[in-house]
């Protein structure tokens, strides 16, 4: 059975449960207009605060709009994705927010922008850092 987008799902870190779901947008207005952003967006079962962490569509960056990724996949051009629907990815993004300071019980909505929380997240989900990588000797001897 398919798995509805507008429920939330549930994600217990260190005793706490939180609440999580992913939404895709389309921007109003604006220039250019109609860019695509998916959001994550969490909050605590039990507290005020709320988090949207939004990974907009831009030179770059790659967000679904309906041809070549899934919903909630996110990537750069040069390398690495993350796919916003797994728990794991969803975990270190939460724990990024929450090293960059985000309150689960401040009573506002806080936004961030996931691309600025890509590459951490990256190298904690797939052990590399995304872009291109050094190319290594494969000669055996210096230069």
């Amino acid at each position: 059975m398919a798995r509805s987008r507008r429920k939330s799902r549930r994600l217990v870190v260190d005793g706490v449960t939180f609440l999580w779901r992913v939404s895709h947008r389309h921007a109003r207005g604006g220039v250019p207009p109609g860019l695509c952003q998916e959001t994550l967006a969490v909050r605590p079962l039990i507290g005020r605060g709320r988090l949207e962490i939004a990974f907009r569509q831009g030179p770059g960056r790659a967000v679904p709009d309906g041809f070549f990724l899934h919903f909630g996949e996110v990537g750069m051009a040069e390398g690495g994705y993350l796919n916003l629907n797994e728990p794991g990815t969803v975990r270190a993004l939460l724990d990024e927010a929450l090293s960059h300071g985000w309150c689960a019980d401040a009573p506002t909505v806080h936004v961030m922008d996931g691309w600025e929380l890509f590459d951490a997240v990256s190298v904690r989900r797939n052990g590399v850092a995304p872009g291109p990588q050094p190319e290594q000797d494969t000669t055996g001897g210096p230069g």
